[in-house]
C-alpha cells in the first residue's frame, strides 16, 4: 500500500509539473487569424485576450462602419476560440486517470483561470463575444437612455 501511495504522489507530482510548464509555455503563446474578408488581422493571447490588430490593405478604408466592425469582431471570435482549444489540447491529457491510482482521477484544470475570459465564449456557456460586445455597445449610454449610445445619438 505504501508503495503505491508513493508512487501516486510522484506522478501527481510529475503532473503538477507538467501543468507549470505548460503554463510557462503558455504565457506567451499567442495565435494571429485572418478574417474571412482578408482585410483585418487579430491576435489574441493565450486567455483570449486581443494583443494585436492590423488591417491589411486600404479596403477598410472604404468599408462600411459594420461591415469593418463585423470583420474584427468575426477575427476576433475565431482567435479566441482557436487558442482556447488549443489551451484545451495541452491541458485534456493532465484531467485523465493515471494509470498508477485510477481511483483519484485526473488533474482537475480551472479552465477559468487557465483560459480567463476566452472560457465564456469557447464552450464556458457563455454568449459569443461579439454579442456581448453588442450589447455592451447598445446600452452604452451617456444619458441615460437605453440604445442611444454616446452623447444621446441614435
Amino acid at each position: 500500500m505504501e508503495q503505491r501511495v508513493a508512487q501516486a504522489m510522484a506522478e501527481l507530482q510529475a503532473v503538477e509539473a507538467a501543468v507549470a510548464r505548460a503554463e510557462e509555455d503558455l504565457r506567451d503563446a499567442s495565435h494571429t487569424v485572418r478574417s474571412r474578408d482578408r482585410t483585418v488581422e487579430v491576435t489574441v493571447g493565450p486567455q483570449g485576450e486581443l494583443t494585436g490588430l492590423r488591417f491589411l490593405d486600404g479596403r477598410y478604408r472604404s468599408m462600411p462602419a459594420g461591415q469593418l466592425a463585423a470583420s474584427v469582431l468575426e477575427a476576433a471570435d475565431q482567435g479566441r476560440a482557436e487558442m482556447a482549444h488549443r489551451v484545451r489540447e495541452i491541458f485534456e491529457p493532465l484531467t485523465r486517470p493515471s494509470g498508477v491510482a485510477p481511483e483519484f482521477g485526473g488533474f482537475d484544470v480551472d479552465w477559468d483561470r487557465i483560459l480567463g475570459p476566452a472560457h465564456e465564449g469557447a464552450g464556458g456557456g457563455g454568449r459569443p463575444a461579439s454579442d456581448r460586445l453588442r450589447d455592451e455597445i447598445h446600452d452604452d449610454t451617456d444619458d441615460g437612455r437605453p440604445g442611444t449610445g454616446r452623447g444621446g445619438r441614435a
